[in-house]
């Protein structure tokens, strides 16, 4: 490894840690900047432009919705003024549902599409893979039935999730990616087409 591309893997996993930190503590004119003019966010409970979840973040900040993001490691690989990252990470929501304080944790990976702007990196796409995930009450002795039927709709990777969501009114996407399948396979594929031939990952 040379070390511009040493600078380059060192940028884009600032710019990673950055989306994290500062869409968890709410400072949304930071957060603006990690993400290019086109850039897409494709989440459970919103797929849009990056200026309208940031607009639907704030709102749920705003309203009190409890959401963190914890980082692990991160692989990048850098074609040119492209790049594909992958960062171990996990989602954590704090709501009630049926009655009782629970908390959901999923765990996973983002699936970042990045391209170079000037002389650092931006977001073009985030897309969540989610491998596995559970729900808990906050307090030991309350009690937390879930409606069976309803969680089963939901794939196995972030089925909770999406059940706490659902309860809040969103209407959360059924087919995202997991571990393995054909979801996570075409979006390997469409990294792949990225990095060899800048095909645009956004439809």
């Amino acid at each position: 490894m040379n070390s511009d591309e040493l600078i380059d893997r060192t940028l884009i996993r600032e710019l990673i840690e950055n989306w994290a930190l500062w869409r968890d503590s709410g400072d949304w004119a930071s957060f603006a900047t990690v993400w290019h003019p086109d850039g897409v966010m494709v989440a459970t409970w919103q797929q849009s432009r990056a200026d309208a979840f940031i607009v639907a973040c704030r709102a749920g900040w705003e309203n009190g919705v409890k959401v963190s993001h914890t980082l692990g490691g991160s692989s990048v690989t850098v074609a040119g003024d492209r790049a594909i990252a992958q960062t171990r990470m996990t989602i954590s929501q704090r709501a009630e549902v049926h009655g009782v304080v629970a908390d959901v944790t999923c765990t996973g990976r983002f699936y970042d599409f990045l391209i170079r702007r000037g002389s650092g990196w931006s977001m073009l796409l985030r897309q969540p893979i989610y491998e596995r995930d559970r729900i808990d009450a906050v307090k030991s002795k309350s009690e937390l039935v879930l409606d069976e039927v309803l969680l089963d709709r939901f794939p196995e990777g972030y089925r909770h999730l999406a059940y706490l969501q659902t309860q809040h009114g969103f209407t959360v996407r059924e087919d995202m990616p997991g571990t393995r399948g054909p979801e996570v396979e075409a979006l390997y594929d469409r990294g792949r087409a990225w990095l060899r031939d800048g095909v645009s990952p956004i439809d």
